[in-house]
Formats: structure tokens, sequence, C-alpha cells
């Protein structure tokens, strides 16, 4: 599918990763909606930005664990753009969650916005894709979902199902709506990662740096626009941790 004149929305798009998601789609002739949970401000720039291009922009606030909020997410980009082409599930939450003091609000919050909201997020977007003919559905999950550590269980269960669910939606959607996945590996680090986990993580690639945030807005694009023959794939772009 190419890219130019579609429209895209992609989830917790205002910062970090989903942010260099949104302009690779936009540099690419793509008018995108920006999903945000708290980030206006960072949500209007990044639109601004991107209608600078020559695309549309959308900022739509929305938690997407909430079914409603999807509802309206998807109502919103309809109505300013028509129709929706393509699905970016990539708003995350990434909380350290040690196991001694696990609570159940944690596990509820994790599967909430990792899990449940693509699923709600697919199910908005991804039916009525079917029903149009044509589409595309790009998952964000997580090398460590095949390879756990520890400290990080709800968010690793979630992105774990991920996988699952990847798969299973593009058997549900076919043949009309492709559904992948990427599972990034050290990308950006985390705001609670110390110097040496920093180093740690380095250390573990094959390619012996950091990944940024453009690799995995390429890949995204990849997905995309790089085949109609590839579906219910997960796409490691981690540098190689999986394998070290």
């Amino acid at each position: 599918m190419e890219l130019k004149g579609r429209t895209a929305v992609v989830t917790g798009s205002a910062v970090r990763v989903g942010r260099q998601i949104c302009l690779e789609l936009a540099r690419r002739g793509a008018n995108v909606v920006v999903n945000y949970r708290s980030s206006a401000g960072a949500a209007a720039t990044l639109v601004s930005e991107m209608v600078e291009l020559g695309v549309g922009g959308l900022a739509v606030q929305a938690d997407v664990s909430v079914g409603q909020d999807v509802r309206s997410l998807g109502e919103a980009a309809r109505a300013e753009f028509g129709h929706v082409d393509v699905l970016v599930n990539n708003a995350s939450v990434f909380p350290r969650t040690p196991l001694a003091t696990l609570t159940e609000e944690q596990w509820d919050e994790s599967i909430g916005v990792n899990l449940k909201g693509p699923f709600l997020c697919s199910l908005e977007f991804g039916r009525r894709m079917a029903s149009a003919g044509e589409g595309v559905i790009v998952n964000l999950s997580d090398w460590a979902a095949q390879r756990p550590y520890i400290d990080y269980l709800p968010y690793l269960v979630a992105k774990g199902g991920i996988i699952t669910m990847t798969k299973a939606f593009a058997k549900e959607l076919a043949p009309h709506v492709r559904v992948n996945a990427i599972a990034p590996g050290p990308i950006f680090p985390p705001l609670d990662l110390d110097a040496e986990e920093i180093e740690e993580s380095r250390a573990g690639t094959l390619v012996g740096h950091w990944g940024s945030p453009t690799d995995i807005a390429r890949a995204v694009a990849f997905l995309i626009e790089g085949s109609d023959f590839i579906t219910g794939v997960v796409l490691p772009v981690d540098g190689g941790r999986l394998v070290v």
C-alpha cells in the first residue's frame, strides 16, 4: 500500500517513538491522526510540523484502554479524513514492577494500555478496513516478549499477547487487511534505567549500539509500503538482541 494520500492513525504518538512514526508516514504523503492521552501540547506541535510537510494532521485525545474513547477516536478520524487506511498500535506504558511489590492495579494498567488497547483499536478500525476491502495494521511488541527479563512482568505478558493477537487478527481480517508486528530491541532508554543498565542493553546487541526511533519508524513504513505479501509476522528490530 502506497502511503501517499492515505490516512493513518498512530496511537500514543505525541512523543518518543510514536512521534517519529508519525513524521515518517507524513513525509511519505500520509495524513496522520496523532492520538495522545495527556501530551496535548506535544501533539499539537507535531500536527503543525506535519501540516508544514503538506499533509493533513489531527490530534485526538483518547485513552485506548477505554472502549468509548477508542470509538470517539475513530469517529474523529473519519469526520476529518473520511476513512482510515492504516492503524499503528504504538501506545504503551513501561513501568518497572518488581514482583515483590506488584499490585493488581499495575497489572490492570499494563494489560489495559498494552494489550486491550491494541485489541479495541484493531476492532474499531480493522473491521471497517475489511469491509472497505483494504487496510494495514502494525502492532508494536517487544523483543523481550520472547526472552523475558525481571521487574516488568505485566508489560512483558501484554507484549507477548500482542504477538498472538497479531497472528490471530491477520487470519480474522484476511485477505484484505494485512496485520503485522514489530518487536523493538534497545531503542529509547526508559527514564528509570541507570547507566549500568543502559550499557548492558547496548552490549547485548550484535551491532554494539542502541537503535533509534527512526529505525522503528522505517520498519513501520516498510510493513505498510514494502510488500503486500507480508502478513501475520513479527519483525525484530533489535540489533540482533534476540540471538545474542
